[in-house]
């Protein structure tokens, strides 16, 4: 993407957490305490990051979500009007926490994450009917599900009436209604979320081109099955294919998925190719798992058109 070319509009209808972040030797195992080696508290959640992603890479953006009356939802609103993304979709409930997500990440980079919704659980229909102007004039609409699936549901309905598209990333996975499947334009999974919303076993290329096509055989213009270091699956009305992964030094994968979903709709929302976009998706992502931390993590655009990624 050229840092010349007209922003588009970005409405990400999401989460925003405080990542509560031990780094350990290892992940433990089950039942196991295992002594950690240092702690932070950075911020976090799969809307926020996808938002900061998007606003990062060259996107106009705006926020629907919910924080508490807290330490930690004042830090939430400061950090994303640091990035300059509208806020004024953000509500904070007075009477809940904020969201928060237990993290541990191994020396390898790997993470294992519980997630305490908090003011995230109220995240309402009403909510994102305040915002339904903007998302009708939206570039693209993103949605994840550390909010309630009726209200991105919604949100994404709105969005489909209006001729805006849609890309729903559905983390934590969960089961779908029949009915969203015919309104994603794009429907972006890992292994473990492509496993559960078809049924099938889902490792590695094969099995993600199969699940691909399931998944648009439920209505979905476009597939793209994220797998790690190992690349990406795409398929859709373009065609489909296969994007290799640059392969980088791995500190820590929280929020890899979140930068990926941020540059994708930048970019797809600029003009570029599917192709192109993954491209671009799979860069800033890259990067991101070359340091720590999930906001602290994602990259500018000029990191990226500065081929500043350290490849290994």
């Amino acid at each position: 993407m050229s840092s010349s070319a007209v922003a588009p509009l970005i409405v990400v209808v999401g989460s925003a957490n405080m990542d509560l972040v031990v780094h350990a030797s290892r992940l433990p195992l089950r039942g196991e305490t295992l002594l950690g080696e240092r702690f932070e508290t950075v911020n976090g959640g799969k809307g926020a990051n996808q938002a900061v992603a998007a606003a990062r890479v060259g996107g106009t953006v705006a926020m629907v979500g919910c924080v508490g009356g807290d330490a930690f939802g004042a830090s939430l609103r400061d950090a994303l009007h640091r990035e300059r993304i509208d806020g004024a979709h953000v509500h904070t409930i007075a009477s809940q926490p904020s969201g928060i997500a237990s993290i541990t990440v191994g020396r390898d980079g790997a993470n294992s994450i519980v997630v305490a919704p908090g003011a995230n659980a109220c995240v309402s229909t009403a909510h994102v009917d305040a915002a339904a102007d903007l998302i009708a004039r939206a570039d693209m609409l993103i949605g994840q599900l550390e909010v309630p699936l009726a209200t991105i549901a919604h949100a994404i309905n709105i969005a489909a009436r209006n001729g805006t598209p849609v890309l729903l990333n559905p983390a934590p996975a969960q089961p779908l209604p029949d009915t969203l499947y015919r309104q994603i334009d794009y429907l972006l999974v890992n292994e473990t979320e492509a496993a559960l919303l078809t049924g099938l076993h889902v490792s590695g290329v094969p099995c993600a081109r199969f699940a691909a096509d399931a998944l648009l055989g439920k209505g979905v213009r476009n597939v793209i099955v994220t797998l790690g270091a190992q690349g990406a699956i795409w398929a859709g009305a373009q065609g489909s294919g296969y994007m290799a992964a640059p392969v980088v030094r791995v500190v820590d994968t929280t929020a890899a998925g979140d930068t990926f979903a941020g540059g994708f709709a930048v970019v797809r929302a600029s003009g570029a190719s599917m192709q192109q976009s993954i491209a671009f998706a799979q860069r800033a992502a890259a990067a991101s798992v070359t340091r720590a931390g999930a906001q602290p993590s994602i990259p500018f655009l000029a990191e990226l058109e500065e081929d500043s990624i350290s490849e290994v």
